[in-house]
């Protein structure tokens, strides 16, 4: 498995989904920006090229990655977290070795990515 999604998550993508198409999937990856140069993608998706996609399904969720972002999002566990403020996704990727105060975007060893704005 690419990544691992907690129940706590899962029960929330599940209930996102809802407001979806039955085509859509999950789509996790990553983009350029923010000020440690990468960020991360999270979102519905039906649009799946079966020559630069991985699909997998993930406790009951299919989830679609780009090929080129697992080496960088391998290993990653996404959770979801509820508290007085609200709730919200947090994702804990091993292979970040630097992460921005605001934790919306990362590094990796060998990817630096594009630093933006925060």
């Amino acid at each position: 498995m690419i990544i691992n999604l907690t129940d706590s998550a899962s029960e929330q993508i599940k209930e996102m989904k809802k407001d979806e198409s039955d085509q859509s999937h999950l789509r996790f990856g990553i983009k350029g920006g923010g000020c440690s140069g990468l960020s991360y993608s999270l979102g519905f998706d039906e649009d799946i090229n079966e020559e630069l996609d991985v699909v997998q399904n993930i406790n009951g969720i299919p989830v679609v990655f780009f090929n080129q972002d697992i080496p960088i999002i391998e290993g990653t566990t996404i959770d979801y977290k509820q508290n007085l403020m609200g709730g919200g996704f947090s994702i804990d990727n091993p292979n970040a070795i630097v992460s921005c105060g605001c934790g919306s975007s990362f590094r990796t060893k060998d990817k630096v990515g594009t630093p933006g704005d925060c």
